[in-house]
């Protein structure tokens, strides 16, 4: 067994429903084959445990480790294009990129810069858009595999409205899927998503296909776009004309339920909200990227209160990287933007959306989000460099609410320490370039 000593915070308890921070100041958790067997004060879990090894992470915070809901892997080397709304953005910047992942080499590079780089900011738990070719997405899933990294992903798949070497066909789509299923899903840490890219660049029967292999890979996951700027969702009414909304293109196929997770949803029709909350969905909130393409505040004062379940995703690469730290903060002002209609955000309601509520969007919530006696060891360890502002400010932190309420504002991925993944300290492999 192994003993973690540190200052943990985290949050079992939903502060959107009431729950408030859990603090340690000088906590001990002690691991046993990856999980955790016994927490409490530091002192008391020693006498308990006096012969194991410790492990000492004081000098900074402990939090869970952060779960990211919308990542994409092909987009990593295209971050900061600034200056585009969102289709246009697609078409000059993100979609040129994503076709260079035809050639095994770059993907194999790109793995390694998304892997690296999630590790690298914290994030032990992705929901990760694949690429559109199924070797790359392959490559993916081993690198994740080979360093310990918590996968869901998929190959995305689009008929439509893309450059013509992204496209493919339903039938192509199913087979291609149904194999990487089969020699990921269930493997380890990672899982099968469906992917669509977007109802815009798929047909009806690209979608049918999908509800298929979903239906062919029991416990897989289903993620997409939806709501995400106003011209897309104009697009998408003018060519799916007999659907209610934008979620409709979806749920008319069966693939809004419980182990659907939607990204960004900035720009929602009451009746989405309604069947997002029956179905069980939950949103990726993304507020970095729809801040930098312009896309929209998102309300979710609305989301909470027709009890559609909301979490973070970095959207790397229109977001602006992979840290959660800086998406938590972005929420934080996005909130604060929106005035009456907004949400009041706390230091612990960032930490929530960051871990936990990730970590309930993503069927996960029994094993990792929170730092509790039957949950694995996922967790990050901050320790910011001596002397800069974030040291100053933890150093002059009145109760652990405001040393996390500065770490949201003040932290990045630089002051990452270590991350572990079920009492493993993850490491990076060095990136490779074309």
């Amino acid at each position: 067994m192994t003993v973690f000593r540190g200052t943990v915070l985290d949050t079992p308890d939903d502060p959107f429903a009431g729950g408030t921070l859990r603090a340690e100041e000088d906590a001990g958790l002690v691991e046993r084959g990856g999980t955790i067997v016994a927490r409490g004060p530091f002192a008391l879990v020693r006498t308990a445990y006096p012969d194991d090894e410790v492990v000492d992470l004081r000098g900074g915070l402990v939090l869970p480790g952060l779960v990211d809901t919308h990542v994409h892997f092909p987009q990593v080397r295209v971050i900061g294009a600034l200056g585009m709304p969102l289709l246009e953005w697609l078409e000059s910047c993100a979609l040129p990129e994503e076709a260079r992942l035809a050639d095994h080499r770059y993907a194999l590079g790109v793995t390694r810069d998304l892997v690296g780089g999630l590790v690298r900011a914290g994030t032990t738990t992705a929901l990760v858009f694949g690429s559109h070719f199924a070797a790359a997405v392959d490559a993916l899933f081993a690198e994740a595999d080979r360093v310990g990294l918590r996968v869901t992903s998929g190959l995305v798949v689009s008929d439509r409205a893309l450059r013509p070497d992204l496209l493919t066909t339903p039938q192509r789509a199913h087979d291609e899927g149904l194999e990487l299923a089969r020699r990921w899903h269930g493997v380890r840490r990672s899982r099968y998503a469906v992917t669509p890219r977007f109802s815009l660049s798929c047909s009806a029967e690209l979608l049918a296909s999908c509800a298929v292999l979903q239906e062919s890979v029991p416990g897989s996951w289903f993620t997409s776009h939806l709501n995400e700027s106003v011209q897309e969702v104009d697009t998408v009414r003018r060519l799916f004309v007999d659907a209610d909304h934008y979620l409709h293109t979806y749920a008319g196929h069966g693939l809004v339920g419980a182990r659907s997770v939607l990204a960004h949803n900035v720009h929602p029709t009451t009746e989405e909200l309604v069947l997002l909350a029956a179905a069980g969905a939950s949103v990726a909130h993304c507020p970095s990227s729809n801040s930098a393409l312009g896309s929209g505040l998102f309300p979710l004062r609305d989301h909470l209160e027709h009890g559609v379940h909301v979490a973070l995703g970095s959207d790397v690469a229109a977001g602006t990287g992979f840290c959660l730290l800086k998406e938590g903060l972005q929420a934080y002002f996005v909130q604060q933007l929106l005035g009456e209609r907004g949400s009041p955000l706390t230091a612990a309601h960032l930490l929530h959306l960051a871990t936990a509520a990730g970590a309930e969007a993503l069927g996960l919530a029994d094993r990792v989000g929170q730092l509790s006696v039957g949950h694995e060891l996922d967790l990050v360890w901050l320790r910011p460099e001596p002397g800069s502002t974030l040291d100053v400010a933890l150093a002059h932190a009145r109760s652990s609410e405001d040393a996390l309420a500065k770490t949201f504002a003040l932290g990045s991925s630089a002051d990452v320490a270590g991350t572990w993944v079920a009492g493993r300290q993850l490491a990076a492999a060095v990136p490779l370039r074309a």
